[in-house]
């Protein structure tokens, strides 16, 4: 086969100098055709769109063509000409085809519709498919807006460890890292596991989140922000959580609870815009063949001023709707934390925009967040997103030494591997604030797709560490 250098299939297509000789390479998305002349849709990733391949059946053998099967791989040397067919502006007369992969008959990914739960199975080879081709491209493109608008908005890429022996959120869901042996454990006098043996001399844990030493960068560096992998070891089989994810925190030194939240907003917009501007193709077929109505509801977000109300006005919204029939799963009082489908009622039905929450009972939130005069809430803040419910959580911090360890005494969180995090209080205090969001989460809102496992390559779920 003549050597010609390969052309992406996204340039191929918006290449108009007719009658040049390219080369293309990628995978077979169909073949059909008659005892004359084969079409095949051939797709290298690079684009939602496939290259149209025009092979006279009379210039190629008959075993070569029976190898061009849903699934394999090709490499196409051929001319670039007009297309006659609605749909594409040029397709390629193949002059020689060599096929570099055959696929049998057993391949997962056949034309033929699968349901998402068969293709999580089969995770390795769903990556091909049309529908996880435009995922990925889209996280891909959230990835690249993520870092440039805080790189535009003077913020530094700040990266936090992910082993570490500190819980930041207090809960104790947290995958042990160890190179102990597992089946000779030495105890101590007490019956505790000894960890003077272990790696770093006592218990670590994966992160589940880059927050606390995210603020000992702010409170140095003014503005920083991780993106990182975090885990959570929650057993919570729900198209909503996930047990290896991805977060994005900004930590800002001297903002507060107000500048938090104009971050937020301005921060998830700009994604979703950017979505909008350089994802046109893969969001057209997702709104098609997932959610048709995508692309109106990432138009919205982005034209609508999100709405902000502390907790105790949204439970009062919720305690009315219940009054007049509206049924939850969930209770709602004064002191819930609010499931999904409260969130979603404000946002979807009550509201019918995005909305900000505010001021949420200390009780139900975590040691770290800014206690209010009222000695009851704390400046937190949480963003609901249509579909999605929760997509960012965040507050300002608690920059007052006292007050921060009265509230760590109180919740008996254990604070021996914590002294570092309260230096930060003892030298130099100041303001700051900080939210996370779950990338993921993000994902999900911006391609539409309904459960959270088919946003990430290989999703690590209870029971699930395939691939």
């Amino acid at each position: 086969m003549q050597a010609i250098k390969r052309t992406k299939v996204i340039d191929v297509l918006r290449r108009t100098d007719y009658g040049a000789t390219v080369n293309v390479k990628g995978w077979v998305r169909t073949r059909r055709g008659s005892k004359s002349v084969n079409f095949i849709a051939l797709n290298d990733g690079s684009t939602i769109q496939n290259v149209q391949i025009v092979a006279d059946v009379e210039r190629f053998d008959e075993e070569t063509l029976k190898q061009i099967t849903t699934g394999a791989c090709l490499s196409v040397n051929g001319e670039l000409v007009k297309s006659p067919g609605a749909g594409q502006a040029s397709e390629i007369q193949a002059t020689e085809i060599e096929v570099l992969g055959t696929c049998g008959a057993d391949f997962p990914m056949q034309k033929k519709g699968q349901t998402f739960e068969f293709m999580r199975q089969n995770a390795h080879m769903r990556l091909r498919t049309n529908t996880f081709g435009a995922v990925f491209r889209i996280r891909h493109n959230m990835a690249i807006a993520i870092h440039k608008y805080f790189h535009e908005h003077g913020f530094f890429y700040f990266h936090t460890p992910i082993i570490t022996a500190s819980d930041c959120e207090g809960a104790g869901q947290m995958f042990q890292v160890t190179t102990k042996n597992l089946y000779d454990l030495r105890k101590t006098d007490d019956g505790k596991i000894d960890y003077s043996d272990d790696f770093f001399g006592k218990q670590t844990s994966l992160t589940v989140s880059g927050q606390l030493e995210g603020e000992l960068g702010a409170t140095a560096l003014g503005a920083i922000y991780t993106f990182g992998p975090t885990f959570r070891a929650e057993n919570s089989n729900t198209p909503r959580h996930l047990a290896e994810f991805w977060m994005i925190e900004p930590e800002v030194a001297f903002n507060d609870i107000t500048d938090n939240m104009d971050l937020a907003e301005d921060f998830i917009k700009y994604c979703v815009q950017w979505a909008l501007d350089n994802c046109q193709d893969d969001l057209a077929f997702l709104n098609k063949m997932v959610d048709h109505s995508l692309l109106e509801r990432l138009h919205f977000v982005v034209e609508h001023d999100f709405v902000r109300l502390t907790y105790t006005e949204g439970i009062r919204i919720l305690e009315e709707a219940v009054k007049g029939g509206r049924k939850f799963e969930f209770p709602i009082y004064w002191g819930a934390d609010l499931a999904s489908e409260h969130e979603r009622y404000l946002v979807e039905e009550h509201f019918k925009r995005p909305v900000i929450l505010t001021d949420y009972p200390k009780e139900i939130k975590a040691f770290y967040m800014k206690m209010n005069d009222d000695g009851k809430t704390v400046r937190a803040m949480d963003v609901l997103f249509p579909q999605i419910g929760e997509i960012i959580g965040g507050s300002e911090r608690e920059e007052n030494y006292d007050k921060l360890m009265t509230r760590i005494e109180e919740l008996h969180i254990p604070m021996k591997d914590m002294w570092w995090y309260l230096d930060t209080r003892r030298f130099g205090t100041c303001p700051h604030a900080g939210f996370g969001l779950g990338f993921e989460r993000l994902i999900l809102f911006v391609t539409g797709m309904q459960n959270i496992r088919d946003v990430i390559p290989f999703p690590r779920t209870p029971k699930s560490a395939e691939f």
